[in-house]
């Protein structure tokens, strides 16, 4: 499903959050679909079984995921007015990135056409 860097410094179920986050913020999950099961992942990516769950209980705090009890994990569907303030949040970072970038000397049609690209998908980009 994807690859874990067991020598960073960043902790492994923090690594299991930011790739599910893209996964499914880029629609290879699709809401309501089920995550693989807290044992089964662990075998595949070779790490204990609590980190998995560990990680699982975060994405469910910020709002990724839900769980139903006996039948597992899954990713939630998206509600625009529950997010209201992840967006306001998210703008401010994004008006962070934007000054950094014409800071920088990259130019405002530039930081648009990246940004027409990065929403039309023609050019997908994650983390590791």
């Amino acid at each position: 499903m994807f690859a874990l860097d067991f020598r960073s410094r960043v902790p492994i179920y923090e690594q299991l959050v930011e790739k599910f986050k893209d996964l499914i913020i880029s629609g290879v999950l699709m809401p309501d679909e089920q995550l693989p099961s807290v044992r089964i992942l662990a075998g595949q990516v070779t790490v204990n079984p609590n980190t998995i769950q560990k990680a699982y209980r975060e994405l469910e705090q910020q709002g990724y995921i839900y769980s139903l009890p006996g039948k597992g994990h899954f990713v939630k569907p998206i509600s625009p007015e529950k997010y209201a303030g992840r967006r306001e949040t998210l703008t401010t970072e994004l008006a962070r990135i934007v000054a950094e970038m014409l800071y920088l000397g990259i130019e405002p049609q530039d930081i648009i056409e990246i940004i027409h690209q990065l929403t039309s998908g023609e050019r997908r980009t994650t983390q590791g």
